[in-house]
């Protein structure tokens, strides 16, 4: 609390700001200390950039084990919300070790940035998970100089709500040893509550990460995952019209499964067909992805109907790599 009190006042004095008007947020080691002299010793060059007018510097400034920055905007009438984000592991938001600040010069009351990021950030950034472990220094900040007339307040949730789903799906594809991103979408459950979870429980899945990850359709694993989730958290639920597919292609219904050779090699080229990138060690024995940026948006989709409700949500996650395995094992050293 010391050290952040400390770069705040230093950062307030370099802008001509009360200290209150600086809001901290932080990420790296739990249970280390920041290195204070170094951090103020290093403001003025930040504050310096701020008069570059580009948002980029500071997508790349909080960059740590992400591969690459992510920036995203659009425009809303006159005005336009731009986003920025860092994260690639230790990632389920409630939120989780993410960093993501929202700035928009369109004129929206403070009480209603407030409410309307909440919903957003509940149909984004607390659908996805890289691995199901949530950390201490999760921040979602949205700001606004005033300097736009807002005339449509609904085009700018609408707006908001984009950009807030972007970043959170680039958080996803730039997560740490991530190669194919998979989007579940869980139709017709009987609570909105139970259709999140069960997405997450699906991303979740060690061994369904594992089977995506060497493009093997091993398919038992996913409706393990949800048999589980399901047996667990909701045992009364009738599981009798429960559906399910990979990339368009139904592996299960009525009861019983749904295989045959040819789906298994439609399966398998959808798969790799999501594929960020091929795993390949390095000359030392370790992981490392050989791209900058992701070449394509693609998603091994999973879809899970249970046929029980209206309720629905898609929920972002990503496989489990050599790459994941070898950054955090060294993480430190």
């Amino acid at each position: 609390m010391e050290t952040s009190e400390r770069v705040c006042a230093e950062t307030a004095k370099l802008l001509g700001l009360p200290a209150t008007a600086v809001l901290p947020s932080s990420t790296g080691v739990i249970g280390w200390g920041l290195p204070a002299d170094d951090i103020v010793a290093h403001l003025p060059k930040a504050a310096a950039a701020l008069a570059a007018g580009s948002v980029l510097p500071a997508a790349e400034g909080i960059v740590t084990t992400d591969l690459y920055p992510k920036v995203r905007g659009t425009h809303v009438g006159a005005g336009r919300i731009v986003g920025i984000a860092k994260g690639a592991g230790m990632i389920e938001p409630n939120m989780a070790t993410m960093l993501v600040y929202i700035l928009t010069d369109l004129a929206v009351p403070r009480d209603t940035l407030r409410a309307l990021l909440t919903k957003a950030v509940n149909t984004s950034f607390n659908h996805i998970s890289i691995d199901s472990d949530t950390s201490t220094s999760d921040t979602v900040a949205l700001l606004s100089s005033g300097a736009v007339p807002c005339d449509d307040l609904a085009a700018f949730e609408a707006a908001l709500t984009l950009v807030c789903r972007d970043l959170a799906e680039d958080v996803v594809r730039n997560g740490e040893g991530v190669r194919h991103v998979i989007r579940v979408q869980i139709k017709n459950a009987a609570t909105p509550a139970l259709a999140a979870a069960l997405g997450k429980a699906i991303v979740n899945a060690p061994l369904f990460k594992c089977a995506v990850a060497g493009n093997d359709p091993n398919v038992g694993r996913l409706v393990q995952a949800i048999g589980k989730h399901v047996g667990a958290h909701a045992p009364d639920a009738d599981v009798s019209k429960l559906r399910a597919s990979i990339g368009g292609i139904e592996i299960f219904a009525g009861g019983v499964f749904h295989l045959n050779p040819d789906k298994e090699n439609a399966l398998v080229a959808h798969l790799k067909h999501a594929e960020l990138y091929a795993s390949q060690p390095s000359a030392d024995g370790t992981f490392a992805p050989p791209v900058d940026y992701p070449p394509h948006e693609r998603c091994v989709e999973i879809e899970v109907d249970l046929g029980a409700g209206s309720a629905s949500a898609t929920i972002f996650g990503g496989d489990l790599t050599h790459e994941y395995v070898s950054e955090n094992a060294d993480y430190r050293s």
